[in-house]
């Protein structure tokens, strides 16, 4: 267990990080939720109309309009359910890990083998995804959410249906097989081929230079960067689906219904006279995996697969040595 003086270390790190984190995750949530549609779209009619929404191209041109829009306040909207699970994580390791352990960061997942790995990581995927989920709602949400209220703010963001079967979550139309393939890509696909090209990497401590060949570096560095064409799209997706809420069972007009019941509770807007971002309807949702990827290259374009790409790199990037 640890000391009082490592455990408010600890604490205060925790914070900081917060306070930076909190901001740039919520950007990065909202800038790959917007729904920005191509200039022209066809009605119901079969009628051209132009696209009226906001029109956000950039990660920081996103954070300057949440800014702008919603302050301080907006830039940390998401805060309570990152700080809950954050606080959970953190009393378990004050608990269970010991000093030796912290200073020396010799804390990960089990060591056993890719599959044991990968089955490590989908179970934690799997008791993080509701808090992933309300995560996303809270920071894509126009309401303004309370910090202190979390009744009122989750029958803002989960329909009647998720509150009467908070299970439901794990059914959202292919949120699982979007979050499990992008865990068996980095797990199976890089760090296998880490462990082939760098077993140095795997060892205690940071390897010397000369224990690294530099040539299966520049390889593994080439299948990281390349990464990025497939980890982008599957995070952009992660997201759509994970804010994308699950209604009753297809009965005539239960979407309306549940609107309507949810629109008594939600009377306070974040923004003053305008949204952050645009939210695609849901009475046309995304049924799975490739039908979201299809459908946001048909009415959005490639580009909105691939928004902040440089940061799903900079990941990448960074799992080289942890």
């Amino acid at each position: 267990m640890l000391g009082l003086f490592d455990s408010m270390m600890l604490l205060g790190s925790l914070a900081l990080s917060l306070a930076i984190l909190v901001p740039l995750a919520g950007t990065l949530v909202r800038f790959r939720a917007h729904y920005n549609p191509k200039g022209l779209q066809l009605d119901s009619e079969g009628g051209v109309q132009p696209h009226t929404g906001p029109v956000i191209s950039s990660f920081f041109s996103m954070l300057r309009r949440v800014h702008r829009i919603e302050g301080w306040p907006g830039l940390y909207k998401g805060l309570m359910p990152s700080l809950l699970s954050t606080l959970v994580i953190t009393f378990f390791l004050m608990i269970f890990l010991s000093d030796s352990n912290l200073r020396h960061g010799t804390y990960s997942a089990p060591d056993a083998g890719a599959v044991g790995i990968l089955l490590y990581s989908i179970f934690a995927m799997l008791v993080s995804l509701p808090q992933v989920i309300i995560t996303n709602r809270a920071i894509t949400t126009p309401h303004k959410l309370p910090y202190f209220n979390p009744i009122y703010s989750l029958r803002i963001l989960l329909t009647p249906t998720e509150r009467r079967k908070p299970w439901i979550l794990y059914l959202t139309p292919g949120l699982l097989a979007t979050q499990v393939a992008h865990i068996a890509y980095i797990v199976l696909g890089l760090r296998s081929i880490r462990q082939l090209l760098l077993p140095e990497l795997a060892n205690p401590g940071m390897p010397r230079i000369e224990e690294i060949s530099p040539v299966k570096l520049v390889v593994f560095l080439v299948i990281a960067l390349l990464s990025t064409i497939i980890l982008t799209p599957l995070e952009v997706i992660a997201i759509r689906l994970s804010i994308q809420r699950n209604h009753a069972a297809p009965e005539f007009n239960s979407i309306s219904q549940e609107e309507e019941g949810d629109a008594d509770e939600a009377t306070e807007y974040a923004g003053v006279e305008e949204d952050v971002i645009g939210l695609r309807t849901e009475r046309e949702p995304y049924v799975g995996l490739i039908d979201c990827g299809k459908r946001i290259i048909e009415e959005e374009g490639w580009g909105a697969l691939y928004r902040a790409w440089w940061l799903t790199t900079m990941g990448s990037l960074g799992g080289v040595f942890s």
